[in-house]
């Protein structure tokens, strides 16, 4: 290969470079400065100062609901190709059916498991 194939590569990472020291100059020259007395008691977003505590504990509840979410919305990233491509396989006569509704029974047991023991259940 002759070094002019590599030339769009030399091109994106020099702009990304460009790019990435723009915006840290940006921010240094720009930016807020840091000032450890004047910072520590301001209200950083919004400008309201918070009413109560900033260092709240999270019920474990939450964590359990968050990961349930996730674990359901992952499977649908694996629904969407397969409805994509479910007529491309029938008409090649391969079998995707099967495997599918087997992935489908294993995440509806966890869910009738998930019921069972209550993990959806935000208070108790």
């Amino acid at each position: 290969m002759s070094s002019a194939a590599y030339l769009p590569i030399l091109i994106q990472i020099t702009l990304a470079l460009l790019i990435a020291g723009g915006v840290i100059a940006a921010s240094q020259l720009i930016g807020q400065k840091f000032r450890p007395n004047k910072i520590k008691d301001t209200a950083y977003e919004c400008g309201v100062p918070s009413e109560a505590a900033t260092r709240t504990r999270f019920s474990v509840k939450f964590y359990v609901t968050a990961m349930l979410f996730i674990l359901f919305d992952i499977e649908v990233v694996f629904l969407i190709p397969w409805s994509f491509v479910y007529r491309d396989f029938l008409a090649n006569h391969i079998a995707i059916l099967a495997p599918m509704l087997f992935f489908l029974g294993v995440l509806v047991l966890g869910l009738f498991y998930e019921v069972k023991k209550g993990a959806l259940e935000w208070e108790k």
